[in-house]
């Protein structure tokens, strides 16, 4: 009988939480010391996986995450990717949902797991939540079928649960149970076994690897509420060097109709700024059309956002934008599902 072969997991630490230690003497948190996982976490030792780790020269607090820390994640998975069957990656939770939006999109082809976590308490408190999500992230970044990565998509680990990287947002700040993925099942929950929702899981990809690393933020979020100023309104819209607007929206993608709103909305449509419609919901889905409080941002060019996330559709535009020069190109591809981020079937 074929020897099983031994998984390999990358964990890549680039800051947050989870990575503090606290020392006994003077009760300070200090970056914990990944070269030494497994003497300081010795339950990894029973695992059949060659885990290796790469970290942060300066780990970096989840509030501080932009674009081009995003792209050095991506090129240290690019670098790695075929050394490993699966990759971790230690990241604060503030913004995790942004950083595995962003990375969805911008690996292409994926084939192995590239797993999000952290932590609501530092891994070196007595009562932190970090090492299970920790063990488990890499647990799951490790599991093969047939000798293939059983996942195949980027993802984030938190309190049992494993979701599609790209359909969570963080909702709690005080619980462990932190995260959400209102319009997309989870993939996984562990409990005394690790159960597969398989049939929610994305295909791997035949494919090769392709990594796009540039992204432009030329982004701006017009948040939508009763008595908002056409001041304000044009002000966004008009802000200099945008090129595409977040429209957050009432319900099912709703606005005013007030004349002066649709007029600053054209304007700016006129004006080769692409205007994306997300509901303000935390679930559910726009549906341009549906009422006449939308109708005419859909007449007028208004693309919708389905039942993305927020988060999602911000770093979906960065992407797009980093990709393509032309109004036209950047919303016929927003409108597809490209990473698994939007039901289809809601349109």
């Amino acid at each position: 009988m074929a020897k099983r072969r031994r998984a390999s997991v990358l964990l890549i630490y680039t800051g947050g939480t989870i990575g503090m230690m606290q020392d006994p003497r003077s009760g300070e948190l200090k970056p914990f010391n990944f070269n030494a996982l497994k003497n300081q976490i010795p339950e990894l030792s029973k695992f059949d996986i060659d885990l290796s780790s790469v970290s942060f020269s300066e780990p970096i607090d989840s509030s501080n995450m932009q674009p081009k820390v995003w792209t050095e994640i991506a090129r240290i998975i690019e670098q790695h990717y075929t050394k490993h069957d699966g990759f971790v990656v230690l990241h604060g939770s503030d913004t995790m949902s942004y950083t595995a939006s962003a990375l969805s999109f911008m690996l292409e082809n994926l084939s192995k797991p590239v797993i999000l976590t952290g932590s609501q308490l530092p891994i070196g408190i007595i009562r932190t939540d970090g090492k299970e999500n920790l063990i488990t992230a890499i647990e799951i970044a490790g599991t093969l079928k047939n000798g293939k990565p059983l996942v195949s998509e980027v993802c984030v680990y938190f309190e049992y649960k494993l979701y599609r990287g790209n359909r969570t947002f963080k909702y709690n700040s005080e619980h462990f149970d932190a995260f959400k993925s209102p319009n997309y099942p989870a993939l996984a929950e562990a409990g005394v076994d690790i159960e597969y929702n398989t049939a929610f899981l994305r295909k791997p990809s035949s494919r090769k690897l392709k990594t796009h690393l540039v992204l432009d933020n030329s982004v701006a979020v017009l948040r939508l509420f009763p008595g908002i100023s056409e001041t304000t309104v044009k002000a966004i819209l008009n802000s200099q060097g945008t090129r595409a607007v977040i429209l957050e929206t009432f319900g099912a993608g709703n606005a005013t109709t007030e004349k002066w709103f649709l007029n600053a909305v054209q304007d700016a449509l006129n004006k080769g700024i692409v205007l994306v419609n997300v509901t303000q919901c935390l679930e559910g889905s726009v549906i341009q059309g549906m009422y006449e409080t939308s109708t005419a941002l859909k007449k007028m060019g208004v693309v919708s956002a389905y039942d993305m996330t927020f988060e999602s559709a911000v770093t979906k535009l960065m992407f797009l934008l980093g990709r393509y020069k032309k109004p036209e190109e950047i919303k016929a591809a927003f409108g597809k599902e490209l990473r698994g981020e939007l039901t289809p079937a809601r349109r």
